[in-house]
């Protein structure tokens, strides 16, 4: 196998070419990133150890991917992750970006994993949906989440727009191919920022002592989200590369659904006690454009495909975290400045 990650240098990226790497020592993993996002850098020593080729390319470049060679499979990791950037960054990157990732698979006929998200489903539908207000959470009324069926019509942000446009493209070629529609990804070495990796923002905030707020919806920190230790992810990667006939063209949610989500006020609560910081926060009730109450992903299609489920909790997710920026207090100020 030879492995081509996009967005590799990224922090779900770096995650799979280490981990898939050192699992399976007789595949080549290769790491194409343009190294845009701070932080990803720190990264390149980690590939070295560990076997991971790099190369330092741009897919908004068609031509960079000459440099790569041929190639068996990609996970497609590359994008720019922030719901509220506009669109003159978003489209080139996650669209643009994306066409030419699909067509250098093409060329190889290689089979694709495309990580999407659950920002794909329209904000209108989702905050149409009945909820309840318990003490510390938005609870959603007589469903578990957001399924693959829930209609697609309706605005989504220039990301989710972004994203499923780059499904729709997938769906036009004939090689092998895998949706992911990923709610929260999180876990060590991710440089949380308030717009993308809130988790990992809410414990490097409370660990260095940042300002906080909860924004929007009263300002009450209740918005629940649910979240995936990024291990739990690169396991499902994992099955899907191995086991491609039986994942081809298949389009799931993943996520950690009810039971593996937290809202703001309740990681404020694990950051508490894991960092022993009382950190205020202030509240902002005008709510953002884009943001939604509550999302849940229902995997249940995806948990009868296969046997795989999350196996770490959200606590063991900020768990992780804080053990993570203990150890590498200094690298990781270097990268959030």
């Amino acid at each position: 196998m030879r492995l081509l990650v996009t967005g590799g240098a990224g922090f779900v990226g770096s995650n799979v070419c280490l981990q898939l790497a050192e699992r399976h020592p007789d595949w080549e993993v290769v790491a194409l990133d343009n190294l845009y996002r701070r932080g990803s850098e720190l990264n390149l020593p980690r590939f070295r150890a560990a076997g991971v080729s790099f190369v330092h390319a741009d897919v908004r470049s068609k031509e960079d991917f000459a440099a790569v060679g041929p190639f068996d499979a990609m996970v497609e990791c590359s994008a720019e992750p922030s719901v509220m950037a506009g669109g003159d960054v978003i489209v080139p990157v996650n669209l643009l970006g994306a066409w030419h990732c699909f067509e250098a698979a093409a060329a190889h006929d290689a089979h694709v994993i495309f990580l999407s998200t659950s920002r794909v489903y329209p904000i209108a539908g989702i905050e149409a949906l009945p909820y309840e207000e318990a003490e510390t959470r938005y609870e959603l009324v007589d469903r578990p989440g957001i399924a693959e069926d829930f209609p697609l019509a309706g605005a989504r942000t220039m990301y989710g727009a972004s994203k499923l446009a780059g499904e729709f493209l997938l769906q036009e070629y004939g090689f092998p191919w895998t949706i992911n529609r990923c709610g929260v990804i999180a876990g060590p070495w991710q440089m949380g920022k308030v717009d993308q990796g809130v988790f990992t923002h809410w414990v490097l905030s409370h660990v260095f002592d940042r300002p906080l707020k909860y924004i929007g919806y009263g300002g009450t920190g209740k918005q629940v989200r649910d979240l995936l230790h990024v291990d739990d992810l690169v396991d499902l990667v994992e099955l899907q590369l191995t086991e491609r006939e039986r994942w081809a063209g298949q389009t799931f949610n993943v996520g950690g659904g009810r039971d593996g989500s937290l809202s703001l006020v309740e990681t404020t609560a694990i950051c508490r006690e894991l960092t022993g910081n009382d950190l205020p926060i202030t509240g902002e009730a005008a709510t953002r454009a884009g943001d939604v109450r509550c999302y849940l992903s229902d995997c249940r299609a995806l948990f009868a495909h296969t046997d795989w489920r999350p196996r770490k909790s959200p606590r063991d997710v900020l768990r992780d975290i804080h053990v993570w920026i203990t150890n590498h207090q200094d690298l990781v100020l270097s990268a959030l400045g």
